[in-house]
């Protein structure tokens, strides 16, 4: 295995029984950072993620869904409903820092693996759940769901314009978000077992993740009844150029809409609109005019003009042009593999760089069960879960 003392997480091993999205990328992120993440995986079944194109054929169960979030993890393909896959896992547990799911309240207790089980044999082990709603409340049976997330928590409701209809955001961002928070919430109990020397539980949820990154939005409808709702901001324009559209946004300026004017060398809109009350109320009137001056141009040419008075502003570009860009590259953003069933391949790397420990793709996502055995040497053990012959 590739040496990762110098990784942040080195010497934090995970057993993983999460699966789809909200899980999986948290515990990539853990992986990323150092920690031995353990795949617990159904026999011949795994990860649902594994199955997000459709089949069970070795290739369907390589998708590219899978392989972008579970780099640097290993896989122990394990039946844990028998006595001999729960005695794996006690023992697994008394070597190991944290177990982490992202079943329905409950699942893990019915399973044999409550945090109360758990932490009698290893009383400093992080027990983390991720779930749809939390492990209380009316919701606590209800599945989670990323799309459904994004609808029951209000994230949804409000569009940059009112005559555009309310639609799903088209890429997890729900589970991403969730992920991220499972990660900060162990990684947080992990510096206080330091302190404590004992365990904690983690809990984190789709819900509350989603209110919470609108936590500005909540606040301020609690002082003035009114939505904040930043799309919809008079100076936040998406326009179309003459080869593709733009997007402007006046903000952390003096005066940007006099900025946004002199670019375009128009008559300056803040002598009769001087005020964001005169702006907003006649936010129709101000884009239209900018909207027909931004069309004359190319989008390079009107982004020009724009970044000359420095006004922010940015193509709209597809995820294929972002992958090619130079900004991308030399942010170590890619990581190219070549992959034993899908050939080559682009994946995106680790948003957080930590000098000294770069994000590489140390082991490649595992096939199912691949690294049962290992694991199993590893902790001493025969394929039934007893204490293998010295």
């Amino acid at each position: 295995m590739t040496d990762t003392s110098n990784l942040p997480l080195d010497g934090i091993r995970v057993i993983d029984f999460t699966q789809a999205e909200q899980g999986p990328v948290g515990t990539l992120q853990l992986a990323d950072f150092g920690a031995d993440v353990i795949k617990i995986e159904r026999p011949g079944v795994g990860d649902l993620s594994r199955h997000t194109v459709g089949g069970t054929s070795i290739e369907a169960t390589n998708n590219p869904t899978y392989v972008a979030m579970n780099r640097n993890k290993r896989s122990m393909e394990l039946d844990t409903r028998t006595e001999e896959g729960k005695k794996v896992i006690y023992e697994l547990v008394k070597v190991s820092d944290v177990v982490v799911n992202n079943f329905r309240p409950g699942v893990m207790d019915k399973m044999g693996f409550s945090y109360e089980k758990l932490k009698e044999i290893n009383p400093r082990i992080i027990f983390a759940s991720a779930t749809g709603y939390g492990p209380e409340g009316p919701n606590v049976k209800k599945p989670g769901q990323d799309m459904v997330a994004q609808a029951v928590t209000g994230f949804m409701y409000e569009t940059a314009d009112p005559s555009i209809p309310q639609s799903i955001v088209p890429t997890a961002i729900c589970d991403y978000t969730g992920g991220m928070h499972l990660c900060q919430g162990i990684m947080a109990a992990l510096i206080g077992r330091e302190k404590t020397g004992a365990g904690r539980k983690v809990d984190v949820c789709l819900y509350d993740s989603m209110i919470h990154t609108q936590l500005q939005e909540a606040a301020y409808w609690s002082k003035y009844k009114q939505v904040l709702n930043w799309a919809a901001m008079p100076l936040a324009i998406h326009s179309e150029a003459k080869d593709g559209p733009i997007v402007v946004i006046g903000a952390f300026m003096p005066n940007p809409l006099k900025a946004m004017c002199a670019a375009f060398e128009i008559d300056d809109l803040t002598i009769p609109y001087p005020d964001m009350a005169s702006q907003i109320k006649n936010k129709a009137l101000i884009q239209d005019t900018l909207r027909k001056e931004i069309a004359k141009y190319t989008m390079d040419e009107a982004l020009a003009r724009l970044e000359g008075q420095d006004v922010l502003c940015s193509k709209v570009r597809k995820l294929s042009e972002v992958m090619e860009d130079p900004q991308t590259k030399i942010n170590n953003m890619i990581l190219d593999i070549d992959h034993p069933i899908l050939g080559k391949i682009t994946t995106i790397g680790c948003p957080v760089h930590i000098s000294d420990a770069p994000c590489t793709t140390r082991i490649m996502a595992p096939q199912l069960g691949e690294h049962t055995e290992e694991i199993l040497s590893e902790l001493g053990l025969a394929a039934d879960g007893s204490k293998s012959a010295e």
